[in-house]
């Protein structure tokens, strides 16, 4: 008996629709449709992006329009204006009369110098100098006497002259009246001529020998003047040998112990003067360049706040700052004491109005060329030109607006890309 095929045993099964599963198919692509249809322009601006970088690496901040203030901030040690250090005008054994911290007055003696060979030195000079004048004395006593010698030859000379004026008139008489020969007259006119030329030596030496006797006075003066210069400058080194202080104040650091022995121009003690302080602060390089002598600040400390306006400024930049000094206002503070430590604000400039953004590494990175603008997600690189700068903001003079947000830092996670995309 044999089997011819199956066809009898098969029939046909109904398979009935499932619908629930067709709404969640169909609501399944509908949803995938509107996402994508989303997500689309964020999709485009990624992919538009040349990389992509985590927020968590970055800062931002939003340009304002507002007042801008240009200060500098820092902190200040209280110095003395006038702070001389005393040096040994002379080299010597060393006698100290003060202490280190104690208070002196202008004038008195802080240090005593002893030098036996300047102080001899002085002694010879000053014997020299009484020996010069004892001969500037001579001189004036010889002198009146020579002179008085020429004046008594003068007026002799001018008697001789006048007898024999008066002979030869009375032999010319004579001659005259036969009582006289023509020789007795010629003798009377050599004799005359004789006593004239007498009186004209006579007159000569006594002007020519007067100018002499002045001269030779007038050297002996200025020798002796000169002398006196060289005593008056080694009492005066004499004199320094009691170092005096220049000024009211306050012992400050002694150089030497008690006693030493010191060479010329060795440094021995410093004198503070309390009256006249000052707040020293470093400056950076970046700031220094606008900072001017006469510029107000603020000085504060101890609860309290001082105008003051700056005196100084270091024309010398070390490691990148540079020292300047402002004085008070006013009066010197009495409460304060040297090295102290206070705050310092020098305003720079004060302008209303200005469009300004939290100052960020971006202004040293781009060198304020451009900035990175952020919208929907993408920083782009926008050009932008920068103008002053504070300590915590900088004015934007064109390529930003009021409320636009920018990157400040970490700008150099972008490797100067034109379009990066910020992920959170």
């Amino acid at each position: 008996m044999m089997i011819r095929d199956t066809s009898a045993q098969d029939r046909m099964v109904e398979v009935k629709p499932n619908r629930k599963r067709r709404l969640i198919l169909l609501g399944g692509g509908v949803l995938a449709l509107v996402l994508l249809v989303w997500l689309a322009p964020g999709i485009g601006r990624l992919f538009s992006a040349s990389s992509s970088v985590s927020s968590t690496r970055l800062s931002f901040a939003d340009v304002e329009r507002g007042p801008f203030v240009r200060d500098i901030a820092a902190e200040g040690k209280v110095v003395a204006a006038v702070s001389p250090t005393l040096y040994a005008t002379y080299g010597g054994a060393v006698t100290l009369q003060v202490h280190a911290g104690d208070t002196v007055k202008k004038g008195q003696a802080l240090a005593v110098i002893d030098s036996p060979e300047l102080t001899n030195k002085l002694a010879q000079e000053q014997s020299k100098a009484d020996a010069m004048q004892v001969d500037y004395l001579q001189s004036q006593v010889d002198a009146r006497t020579k002179r008085s010698d020429l004046q008594k030859a003068f007026d002799n000379a001018q008697i001789d002259a006048k007898s024999a004026e008066t002979n030869l008139a009375r032999e010319q008489k004579a001659f005259t009246a036969g009582a006289a020969t023509g020789v007795e007259v010629d003798q009377s006119k050599d004799a005359l001529e004789k006593s004239r030329i007498t009186l004209a030596h006579a007159k000569s030496d006594l002007g020519m020998n007067n100018d002499s006797l002045k001269f030779n006075i007038q050297s002996k003066k200025l020798a002796h003047d000169n002398q006196l210069l060289v005593v008056q400058d080694l009492q005066r080194q004499v004199d320094n040998l009691n170092v005096k202080s220049p000024v009211d104040g306050q012992v400050g650091q002694l150089f030497i112990a008690e006693r030493a022995t010191v060479a010329k121009d060795a440094q021995l003690l410093s004198v503070i003067d309390l009256s006249a302080l000052q707040v020293e602060m470093q400056v950076p390089e970046s700031f220094a360049r606008d900072l001017g002598i006469g510029m107000s600040g603020e000085i504060s400390g101890n609860g309290n706040t001082w105008k003051g306006l700056v005196s100084a400024i270091s024309p010398e930049v070390v490691n990148g700052e540079v020292a300047a000094r402002l004085r008070f206002a006013g009066a010197t503070p009495k409460e304060l004491r040297q090295n102290q430590r206070l705050s310092v604000r020098v305003l720079l400039d004060h302008r209303e109005n200005v469009l300004t953004v939290q100052r960020g590494s971006f202004v040293d990175e781009s060198g304020g060329s451009y900035a990175y603008v952020v919208r929907d997600g993408i920083a782009t690189k926008t050009p932008i030109r920068v103008g002053a700068s504070s300590i915590d903001k900088v004015e934007i003079l064109d390529g930003l607006k009021e409320g636009d947000r920018i990157v400040i830092s970490g700008t150099d996670n972008f490797k100067n890309a034109d379009r990066v995309a910020i992920s959170n």
